[in-house]
């Protein structure tokens, strides 16, 4: 089969002039592949954020130097504490979380079976398990195996798919029997951006505890977990902190539950002393009793490299951009997709949107492999949904645009 380079469109005035006066557009050059000419547009980074320059010599010198040369004894040069060093530098950076809560280590799956089960043991007596039906797939599916596990029941809530959870929606299903409330932040399709206060803070009016799946908005929307009084929190680390693929997840754990919390997954890395080789399990004191087996410190390395950006820039500043990036979208939304019959399933308040677009249209399931041959590469979301994932310091408005143009042409030479 033959292949062609894509050839690339001249951005609009508009576009132009909004890539000019972004602050953050110099970002977007340190960032692998951001001049591959069979990439056109890459609209998916809240699905993979790009990789990050400079992440192949961090993985070079982590081989060569801590592993290929300090061996076995890197363990106690650095290794063995970073799930909790790594993880307090994503709660300084991007969780609003003071230090001695967060760590990184396994996937978001099994960081949220840990914190679900912990939440249940840290309410005895109470059997309910709140989420919404249109969460994604994981939590669902996490919440449904532990609740056939223990004998908890599922309290299903139904939302607006174009939307997300709200206290309007909660409100009538909370009780005594409330043990635990799991939601997205962001909205996985959608792109709804909850209220994560007032949420929490109804939930803590019942006596429940709210877990929040923070996978779509930590990197991309101003998080402040302490300020909000969250209890519990889990987020994966390769959308916007560009960890790579299978890069591992961090969660997060309200200090005020650390002593008392009792985790399902009990390892050897999580107890007070790994190295005695203890009869028994004895937890560690604090944020460490999170840790089960041997933490992957290839993963971490990765993700080390976008923190460093989002320092550097400050999430308020990425956070401004990404509010931005989106309103563009929506203004190219209305003049060029809407009048296709592409309907928008995102909402239109920067207050209630994170960091992505999605747009339906029954004809883009079938559009979407043609985009990719071109070098336009958004995602499709079940059932007729393109996602525009705008990831800010990689993204320009021009690909944005661009991207957009290429979804129009589709559907007009499909007539």
């Amino acid at each position: 089969m033959t292949t062609t380079t894509p050839t690339p469109v001249a951005p609009s005035a508009r576009a132009g002039e909004l890539d000019r006066a972004d602050p953050l557009a110099g970002y977007r050059d340190r960032f692998v592949g951001s001049d591959d000419p069979g990439v056109l547009a890459y609209v998916d980074g809240n699905s993979l954020g790009r990789p990050v320059r400079g992440v192949a010599e961090r993985m070079a010198e982590l081989v060569e130097t801590a592993w290929g040369g300090r061996l076995i004894r890197h363990w106690d040069e650095g290794w063995f504490d970073l799930p909790l060093t790594l993880g307090d530098r994503i709660a300084a950076s991007c969780l609003g979380a003071a230090p001695g809560q967060t760590v990184v280590g396994e996937s978001t799956t099994v960081s949220l079976y840990k914190l679900v089960r912990t939440a249940l043991a840290a309410r005895p007596g109470r059997h309910e398990i709140v989420i919404d039906r249109h969460n994604f797939p994981t939590d669902r599916f996490v919440v449904e195996g532990i609740a056939a596990e223990t004998g908890a029941r599922i309290r299903w809530i139904d939302v607006d798919p174009a939307g997300g959870p709200t206290v309007d929606d909660l409100a009538p299903v909370l009780g005594e029997d409330t043990a635990v409330v799991v939601l997205s932040h962001v909205a996985y399709r959608s792109g709804h951006l909850a209220d994560a206060r007032a949420i929490t803070e109804l939930v803590h009016q019942h006596g429940a505890l709210v877990l929040w799946d923070l996978c779509h908005s930590v990197g991309v929307v101003p998080i402040e977990l302490d300020a909000w009084g969250v209890d519990l929190a889990v987020g994966c680390t390769y959308k916007y902190l560009n960890g790579g693929p299978g890069a591992p997840a961090f969660l997060y754990v309200r200090r005020e539950m650390i002593p008392d919390a009792r985790q399902p997954i009990q390892g050897w890395m999580g107890v007070k002393d790994s190295f005695r080789m203890g009869e028994s399990y004895d937890p560690a004191d604090g944020i460490r009793r999170f840790v089960s087996g041997t933490p992957p410190v290839v993963g971490m390395q990765p993700m080390q490299a976008m923190l460093d950006l989002i320092e550097e820039a400050g999430i308020d500043a990425v956070r401004e951009k990404s509010v931005a990036l989106t309103g563009f979208a929506l203004e190219l939304y209305d003049e060029v997709l809407a009048p296709l019959g592409v309907t928008l399933s995102t909402p239109r308040d920067p207050a209630q949107r994170g960091g992505h677009v999605t747009v339906d249209h029954p004809a883009f399931v079938e559009i979407v492999p043609e985009l990719w041959r071109r070098g336009v590469i958004p995602d499709f979301r079940p059932p007729t949904g393109i996602r525009l994932g705008l990831s800010p310091l990689s993204t320009s408005f021009a690909e944005l645009e661009l991207a957009v143009g290429a979804v129009r042409d589709e559907l007009v030479a499909r007539g």
